[in-house]
């Protein structure tokens, strides 16, 4: 099957035609005007050699003529990747000879350096791509363009925008000149621009051939058109695009809605498996309902939605209630000065006009309190009177999360899908949970109190010292326990150095790693991982490779003063230093406040730390679910119903339950969602604050002024740091050198180990009482969070400067030319981060 005819293809002949020709094929079956032509299947690229006597007898039915030769790989116009403009398309083609040598250098764009670093960006395989070739009669074009039946850029379902320019299409999707632009919105009418190359009938005759195109492929297009010198319009290619975030489920109430991303407050900025956000929302229902509260939809809308694999919450009713919505801004501060200037934006909104009443059914509220709130009180009071006997009550709980009875080797699939349901949750939701949740509780109340009662008498760098070196952290103590197992590595300093670190997992697995101590580590600290709250994601007691890089890392400290227990040391000395300052400070200026806070800052020291204990908690339950589900995999792969164990994360409870109870055989849905999860975990922007049409809100809102070179963010750690930067996007296997300054998407407690040899951190998204800047206090080092688009406008090798005060970071030179790997400048002032919680 070396040609086929354009009407004669649909999408079952993608793999032979590839994306461009089947998008054309069915817009033909539907009925569009397009531009007559055959297509070169990929057989021939598959051979290598171009049927010319094919190729010219096509072209001869076609009526000769000029033509347009466009490439349609099989990787190409499809939901995950585009390559647009990354392949070869040649128009005005005349003659076999020239028709010959067209389809020729189609083929050779396929590994042009252009669609090679597209394809490795977009992960696809090369071996899996090949080239078919699209051969169209030449529309002589008026005015050509482009169609987006969405708008690209914000995101939005409710505008389409129009690119269009005199004379063939090229001009435009090549940037070649200036087009002009058009932005349709719905419900309002089509304008023309004044001396424009499109009237407003023509703008109208888009817009509805972009509906039908986008109704017909099930998602917003990417269409190329032209008229003709007749006006006659011709579609010349629709695909998806895919940029766009997906929307919203449909709430199934009128009117627009908002909704807050917040898995970044957890470090969880990748999407979760679909395992992963059924048990997450699961665990919300279950907890809300304990407690009398319903989680459920409230007329057709959930307050927790999940969006393209992320956790959302749905703030409109907040934002529509009079008594409420004036003081959602300063809620918002906690996620960072973007979402708070945005929902300010919004409060403007007609969409979002104030109506009476509150977000909430007041009745549940109010009963909730009376049931929570005098217990509360007690016990957090008795807990700030008594920290240690609630802290040794919360290690008491801690002992009954690892000791929890979990199902043995001869357990049925039944009896595990049970325990993963019902049995698992039970210290989550019961006693042990409450138990350790008070000193947390506790903890965080104290850690905030002295802002408040100092405020105008001790600076948020003094502030910030208070908490640094703070003790009874189970992260902190599981950073140093770290640091511990390295410097027992330091004997195999080579070894640890110089070996990859999936081959040194390996090594351990198989018990050919020197004896390091990393297997007493993985007992306390094994179901921790970055990404931890997603049950899908593997754990380190699983896989421990981004331990092993990490101590790589810590054997790179030469100074030993640089040495992490060193600088925790110096860290918590300089905090009683600074609680002895402002007792004394705050006392003399306000004597009764200064006296509470005295107090406070000292009784924090006591438990403030215990603010990671809930998590690190409950996480020890999910891991156990993780395990056991992988187990339940096993079964259904020997069952033929599941293609490897951890399919199982790619599917729900229910659709488990009905492959252990039924033999459901979810081979297939598991498939596509692993590619889509792979997509969206490439996805490079992640909207923090969406509309349910779609809308990317920061994209819409007046940029705000900064200083040349400096980067907007929220101060997360105080202090200033300068060093090499390190852009990392995903911390099992990263390096980072001592000294640099460590760049990333989010944090949780999974990346905290790479904290321990930077100078300094910047993320783009996160909260300055999240884990990781709570971590990074403790450190010493500066540390700023909700930095929009850092990773993409800081490079590796940069020379950076963090003012974790300010809440700023600044580009001090372009690229150094330090590769990934390269040793990194020290930073640029002496002392130690620890000691004095500043560099610079």
């Amino acid at each position: 099957m070396g040609v086929i005819e354009l009407e004669e293809i649909d999408t079952g002949l993608i793999g032979t035609v590839g994306g461009k020709a089947a998008g054309l094929g069915e817009m033909i079956a539907a009925g569009e005007r397009v531009p007559p032509g055959f297509c070169l299947t990929a057989e021939a690229h598959v051979s290598g050699t171009v049927p010319e006597g094919e190729l010219a007898a096509a072209y001869e039915r076609l009526g000769g003529g000029p033509v347009a030769v466009r490439s349609s790989a099989t990787a190409e116009d499809l939901p995950g990747s585009s390559f647009a403009g990354q392949l070869d398309t040649l128009l005005d083609v005349r003659g076999t000879e020239e028709l010959v040598e067209a389809v020729r250098r189609c083929w050779a764009s396929l590994d042009s350096d252009r669609a090679v670093a597209y394809r490795e960006a977009a992960g696809a395989d090369r071996a899996d791509t090949h080239m078919a070739v699209v051969v169209q009669r030449m529309v002589e074009a008026g005015v050509a363009g482009v169609l987006f039946t969405a708008d690209p850029l914000t995101g939005s379902r409710s505008r389409a925008v129009v690119d269009a320019a005199p004379g063939p299409g090229p001009a435009v999707v090549d940037g070649g000149v200036v087009p002009d632009h058009h932005v349709l919105v719905d419900g309002e009418p089509a304008a023309a621009v004044e001396g424009g190359c499109l009237a407003a009938d023509q703008l109208e005759e888009l817009r509805a051939a972009g509906r039908r195109l986008a109704e017909h492929f099930g998602s917003p297009q990417d269409v190329e058109w032209a008229y003709d010198a007749d006006g006659v319009l011709w579609l010349l290619q629709s695909r998806p695009i895919t940029t766009l975030f997906p929307t919203p489920p449909d709430a199934g109430v009128p009117g627009q809605r908002l909704y807050l991303e917040v898995g970044h407050m957890q470090g969880m900025l990748r999407p979760f498996t679909p395992m992963g956000m059924d048990r997450m929302t699961h665990l919300w229902v279950r907890w809300c309902s304990s407690h009398g509260i319903d989680a459920g939809p409230r007329e057709g809308a959930s307050i927790l939605t999940p969006v393209g694999g992320r956790l959302y919450l749905d703030l409109t009713d907040f934002m529509r209630s009079a008594p409420v919505r004036a003081r959602l801004p300063r809620a918002m501060e906690v996620y960072g000065p973007r979402v708070r200037r945005a929902v300010e934006y919004l409060l403007d909104d007609a969409r979002f006009s104030p109506s009476p009443g509150l977000p909430f059914a007041p009745g549940p509220a109010l009963r909730f309190a009376a049931r929570l709130l005098p217990t509360a009180v007690a016990r957090v009071a008795a807990t700030i009177a008594r920290p240690a006997r609630a802290r040794a009550g919360a290690d008491r709980a801690l002992e009954e999360f690892r000791s929890q009875p979990r199902p043995g080797p001869e357990t049925t699939a039944a009896e595990r899908l049970a325990f993963v349901s019902e049995d698992a949750y039970a210290p989550v939701l019961g006693a042990p949970m409450m138990a350790v949740a008070w000193p947390t509780f506790a903890g965080i109340l104290l850690g905030l109190l002295p802002s408040a009662l100092l405020d105008g008498v001790a600076t948020d760098e003094e502030l910030d010292a208070v908490l640094g070196g703070m003790p009874h952290n189970v992260t902190t103590e599981m950073d140093l326990a770290l640091w511990r197992v390295a410097e027992n590595a330091d004997a195999h300093r080579a070894l640890f150095l110089e070996t990859d670190p999936a081959e040194l997992a390996d090594m351990y697995r198989q018990g050919a790693l020197p004896d390091i101590g990393l297997a007493d580590f993985l007992a306390v600290y094994g179901h921790r991982a970055a990404a931890e709250v997603d049950i899908g994601m593997p754990r380190w007691a699983e896989d421990p490779s981004p331990l092993l890089s990490a101590i790589a890392n810590y054997l790179r400290v030469e100074d030993p003063e640089q040495a992490p227990d060193r600088r925790f040391a110096r860290a918590a000395v300089r905090a009683r230093r600074t609680i002895s300052e402002l007792s004394l400070r705050g006392r003399a200026r306000r004597p009764v406040r200064g006296r509470i806070a005295s107090f406070a800052m000292r009784r924090s020291r006591e438990l403030t730390g215990a603010r990671e204990l809930a998590k690190f908690s409950w996480l020890i339950p999910f891991a156990e679910m993780r395990r056991q589900l992988l187990l339940i995999g096993a079964d259904l792969v020997r069952r033929g119903l599941l293609e490897r164990a951890d399919d199982v994360m790619f599917l729900t409870m229910d659709e488990v339950r009905a492959a252990v109870h039924d033999g459901a055989d979810h081979r297939s849905p598991v498939a596509g969602r692993r590619a889509v999860h792979d997509r969206e975990v490439r996805r490079p922007h992640v909207p923090v604050l969406l509309l349910s049409d779609g809308t990317d809100v920061e994209t819409i809102l007046p940029r705000p002024e900064a200083e040349e070179g400096a980067l907007p963010g929220m101060p997360a750690a105080a202090g200033r740091a300068t060093g090499r930067a390190r852009v990392v996007r995903d911390p099992s296997g990263a390096r980072v050198e001592p000294g640099e300054i460590l760049v990333a998407p989010t944090t949780d407690p999974g990346w905290t180990p790479l904290f321990m040899t930077a100078a300094g951190l910047v993320a783009e998204t996160g909260s300055p009482v999240a884990h990781g800047p709570t971590v990074a206090r403790e450190y010493g080092i500066p540390a700023v969070v909700c930095v929009r688009d850092a990773m993409r406008q800081i490079r590796t090798g940069q020379v950076v400067t963090v003012d974790g005060t300010a809440g700023t970071v600044t580009v001090e030179s372009a690229e150094s030319g330090a590769p990934e790997g390269s040793a990194a400048a020290e930073p640029v002032a002496d002392g130690a981060a620890g000691e004095s919680g500043t560099r610079g």
